[in-house]
């Protein structure tokens, strides 16, 4: 299961709180989410504190969104997977 809350910050950026595993069809709503997230310019941070694994494909969407700018606030485990895809 996936839960993606979009919150606004005081500065008008969108910021994604996700939680729980992104893995399988969750990969795709995850980029959804954030294409849409996207779509006005203003930049996107994504809180994954609360993500808690990440499969392969989910790894690849993470470092492509961090190459596209998105923030990305992860947990250690999550920052250490992605590190170790190079992407960190």
């Amino acid at each position: 299961m996936l839960k993606i809350e979009s919150i606004r910050t005081a500065n008008g950026c969108p910021r994604l709180k996700v939680a729980g595993r992104v893995i399988g069809p969750w990969v795709a709503e995850l980029r959804l989410a954030c294409e849409r997230a996207l779509v006005d310019g203003r930049g996107l941070a994504l809180d994954l504190s609360e993500v808690a694994f990440v499969d392969p494909t989910g790894l690849e969407l993470l470092c492509m969104l961090s190459q596209r700018g998105v923030a990305l606030d992860c947990s250690a485990f999550v920052a250490e997977q992605l590190r170790a895809r190079g992407c960190r």
